[in-house]
């Protein structure tokens, strides 16, 4: 819609000094795999064992109590009906968990499995587990928590006849320090929030891409609102590669790039037209041409000419975080949100499923167990080390908005962005109040 028959000038955003600054950790270089993924876990606990305890030492060893429940500090060192509080890394092992073996074959199965289900069900066995061994945790808490694998706990309770640790309480490392904002507010900006754009080499464009692409230029809808989006981020699988024929990888057509290169040249061209009116930041995802390994890396240079001739187009890891003006933001692509529902036991949302990852200051625990991840021997870069303002996670189901909230003031708002080739709509993330919108492209 114009307006005066002038087009209106567009809001302008702070990006941010260094673009690298909040994702070097992310970034691992030349990928080596003879590495084993004992020395992750260590690290992740390690790591976060010191705030676990922390909490645990205040929520049931503090002198107020009539009896302070003590430490053991190794988890096999438990003795006795004592109420007492260890801390380790979650374990399920569960006969529904997927087969690693047969994720390896997968190209020479005929044809596709069937999608993984629920993870944890009847006859499952739940471990705690540290540098001295793991011992079974059971009771009803245990059975109603949300828990994943690779989560690090504090766990009180007391040994049983078999063994096994009664659990009566649980407790986490809880969410880290946030900085404060430093935003403008004189004014309404807007961060245009998309993913799932499954571009295909059949159809690269859609009619729907194309109306999207006007929508943030401005020439489409209300020009007033689309002057004031001042970026643009992507949050992965903006492709939708085919597949090689399964079962046979040395077919020919296997070797056929043609239809992959003009597809990269066409989404090129596409995201060059947003690129060209404001900034862009575009992640990786599932189907893009990135290794699927968590995290997956920046989309080469290369495969983006047109959008690099622009100073705002940059590409980040999956996850990454991302300043804009002054707003820390932590965006995911989905996947590990979409693996910790294969966990999830009372019918937990999305939305619920990423505040507990601010809980456990970990945003991807169940890699590499059940998610895919490169094997990291000096840090675990999956620890959530800064709570950011808003934490985005892509490729989702529907639209949905919440907020994670920390014990020392932090305030996280949670936005799932919905796959734009199902649903056709993008999320639209005011920077002053953090609220958000959702505008469907094909109602404009």
């Amino acid at each position: 819609m114009d307006v005066d028959g002038a087009s209106i000038p567009r809001a302008q955003v702070a990006l941010g000094g260094d673009p690298d600054k909040h994702q070097s950790e992310f970034l691992t270089g030349r990928r080596r795999y003879m590495q084993q993924f004992n020395e992750l876990y260590y690290q992740r606990l390690q790591t976060l064992k010191p705030f676990v305890q922390h909490h645990a030492q205040n929520k049931w060893g503090h002198q107020g109590r009539k009896q302070p429940i003590q430490l053991t500090p190794k988890v096999l060192n438990v003795e006795g009906p004592e109420p007492t509080y260890i801390i380790g890394s979650v374990f399920i092992d569960s006969p529904a968990k997927p087969s690693t073996l047969e994720q390896v074959e997968k190209t020479h199965w005929i044809s596709e499995p069937e999608a993984p289900g629920k993870y944890r069900v009847d006859g499952e066995a739940v471990y705690l587990e540290d540098e001295s061994g793991r011992i079974r945790l059971v009771g009803k808490a245990i059975d109603d928590a949300t828990l994943a694998s690779g989560v690090v706990a504090a766990v009180m309770g007391s040994e049983t006849a078999d063994g096994s640790f009664e659990v009566v309480d649980m407790c986490f490392a809880g969410m880290p320090a946030q900085p404060a904002r430093a935003f403008d507010d004189s004014q309404d900006k807007f961060v245009a929030l998309v993913s799932g754009l499954g571009a295909t080499a059949e159809q690269p464009v859609t009619l729907e891409m194309q109306l999207l692409a006007e929508f943030l230029a401005g020439s489409v809808g209300d020009q007033r609102r689309g002057a004031q989006i001042v970026q643009t981020v992507v949050l992965g699988s903006t492709m939708r590669l085919t597949a090689p024929p399964l079962g046979h990888t040395e077919d020919a057509r296997a070797n056929d790039r043609a239809p992959a290169q003009q597809l990269v040249r066409a989404v090129d061209a596409y995201l060059a037209d947003i690129a060209a009116t404001m900034p862009l930041t575009l992640l990786p995802g599932s189907g893009d041409p990135a290794d699927v390994s968590l995290p997956q890396q920046p989309l080469p240079p290369s495969l983006f000419a047109q959008c690099h001739a622009f100073s705002g187009f940059r590409t980040r890891t999956n996850p990454a975080y991302f300043e804009i003006d002054g707003t820390l933001v932590l965006g995911t692509s989905g996947q590990n949100v979409d693996d910790l529902w294969h966990y999830a036991r009372r019918g937990e949302t999305p939305c619920q499923l990423a505040a507990q990852t601010l809980q456990w200051r970990h945003v991807a625990p169940t890699a590499p167990d059940t998610l895919w991840c490169y094997p990291f021997t000096e840090h675990d870069p999956f620890v959530v080390r800064t709570a950011p303002h808003v934490y985005a996670v892509g490729n989702q189901c529907a639209f949905d908005v919440g907020a994670a909230e920390g014990t020392d003031g932090q305030l996280t708002r949670l936005i799932m962005v919905p796959a734009f080739a199902q649903t056709q709509s993008i999320v639209l993330l005011n920077l002053r109040s953090l609220e958000c919108s959702l505008v469907r492209i094909d109602a404009l």
